[in-house]
């Protein structure tokens, strides 16, 4: 079904509908004719692709410019059309983003060691307007759309690529519904063999689970109403298909050890309308001792909220419930793009703590020269599985997996990583080579006679950032040692 101008402009109205719709069929008309006579490899019009992206960034519910500099991100890159001319007919900000992305198209996957050259032109772009991913996650969404056109060679080499670089980066920007689109639209060609298996597992198992959620949000519903407590949407989920296969792949493919398959969430309008509703559904159901997880006290690095917990239903079936307000699912579901639902000015500024570390990035990215040590600390921070620990005070530290009580030190502060002595995580004193894991509350004893941090603590650390303060310290001291140490000849 081709896709329509009519279409895009529907989807704006249901979040946006005082929009300039003017504007964007002039917008719409401006790309249709500069892509006038192209075919995409499907062997539709090369606009289907413009709309395509710009619907999904409308269904992220962005502001218009965003939407519009979506519809027109390849007329430099495929057509005659100059950014000049974008800028003069639509204005700087369009002409902006719409430069921004033609740097991006530029990045290819060759192998996580072989493109740090453009690696670096992606993060620097984010820094310098974080609007541009966006555009250009949901470019990759819609050819991963119409993936099955192309070779099956290159049909691989563009799914692993939006797995490798595309989806860590939704990740690390808490745009948990476009990752899961990403991965599940990825995971079909990357892996055929195992996506056609999960997919059976899952459809196999859904008709029971479908029952067990049907029965679950009527007996809920029915609760609530008696008790007063307001709810604004409850609904069941399955798992989205590259996470289950993620799961699958950790228990070494036995779907019995696999409980979250099914969830059941709950929409509500306050934050102590959450906690009265998991006092009720700890009334329902047994709650599994554990799973018990408050991500409103305790928001993730990536701005995150939600009460977790699992129960056993009333069949025996374990059930994963999360309760929030609307305004967590849309943190939850959306990420950044949350962050400008109702703003249409100052749509660049990534000043919220969450997405400091892009900034962070592309600031380490001026001092550093080569590529190896460039990859080193992108796949940390942005390419590794990440955890979360709290300091005694409650802050949360966003940390790679695998990292030390040594790389908390330092996260928090310089001489605190120079000065550690010991480590105390969850009031148990542990050495300082221990892992950290999700939820650890960690404390950092300092001796203040410490000269300077051992140097066998560059072979323990795992960020770039202790790395990087243990290294300069190291050549500090040996400076003094050795007048001209590290002085080019």
């Amino acid at each position: 079904m081709n896709l329509t101008v009519r279409r895009l402009i529907e989807t704006i109205k249901t979040y946006n509908p005082k929009a300039d719709f003017e504007l964007v069929e002039r917008v719409y008309n401006f790309a249709e004719q500069a892509h006038s006579g192209q075919k995409r490899a499907t062997g539709v019009d090369y606009i289907q692709h413009s709309l395509g992206t710009a619907i999904n960034l409308a269904e992220l519910q962005l502001p218009l410019p965003i939407i519009l500099a979506g519809l027109l991100h390849d007329v430099p890159e495929d057509t005659k059309i100059t950014l000049d001319e974008i800028k003069k007919e639509f204005g700087a900000d369009i002409a902006k983003m719409v430069e921004g992305i033609t740097k991006l198209s530029r990045v290819k996957y060759r192998g996580i060691d072989r493109y740090a050259g453009n690696l670096r032109r992606m993060f620097i772009a984010m820094a310098e307007d974080i609007r541009v991913i966006l555009i250009k996650f949901a470019d990759r969404l819609n050819n991963l759309q119409t993936l099955y056109a192309l070779p099956a060679d290159k049909q691989k080499r563009i799914a692993i690529e939006t797995l490798e670089i595309y989806t860590p980066i939704a990740n690390r920007l808490g745009i948990g519904e476009l990752q899961a689109r990403l991965e599940d639209a990825s995971l079909k060609y990357a892996h055929p063999d195992e996506f056609i298996k999960v997919e059976q597992l899952i459809k196999s198992n859904f008709p029971q689970k479908k029952k067990t959620l049907t029965n679950m949000v009527k007996k809920l519903k029915i609760r609530l109403d008696k008790e007063g407590i307001k709810y604004e949407e409850i609904y069941g989920r399955t798992k989205h298909y590259y996470s289950f296969y993620r799961k699958w792949l950790k228990y070494n493919r036995d779907i019995n050890q696999i409980y979250d398959l099914i969830a059941l969430r709950v929409i509500v309008p306050t934050i102590a309308d959450c906690y009265a509703v998991l006092g009720v559904v700890h009334n329902l159901w047994r709650p599994i001792r554990g799973r018990i997880k408050d991500y409103i006290a305790q928001p993730k690095p990536n701005g995150y909220q939600s009460l977790h917990t699992a129960v056993f239903s009333d069949d025996q079936e374990i059930v994963e419930i999360q309760i929030r307000t609307q305004e967590m699912h849309e943190q939850a579901e959306f990420g950044i793009a949350a962050h400008w639902k109702y703003k249409e000015q100052k749509v660049s500024d990534i000043s919220r703590q969450e997405y400091q570390w892009v900034t962070e990035l592309a600031n380490w990215l001026k001092t550093v020269k080569d590529n190896a040590s460039f990859l080193e600390g992108a796949k940390i921070d942005v390419f590794q599985n990440r955890i979360f620990v709290f300091t005694p005070h409650g802050d949360v530290i966003d940390l790679p997996d695998g990292a030390t009580p040594i790389d908390f030190a330092y996260h928090i502060h310089t001489e605190i990583g120079n000065k550690c002595a010991r480590a105390l995580v969850n009031n148990e004193q542990v050495s300082l080579d221990r892992p950290l894991k999700n939820g650890d509350v960690v404390q950092i004893v300092t001796d203040k006679n410490r000269k300077g941090p051992s140097p066998d603590w560059v072979k323990i650390v795992k960020t770039r950032t202790a790395h990087q303060h243990i290294e300069n310290f190291k050549n500090k001291s040996w400076k003094k040692i050795i007048p001209g140490f590290g002085k080019k000849d």
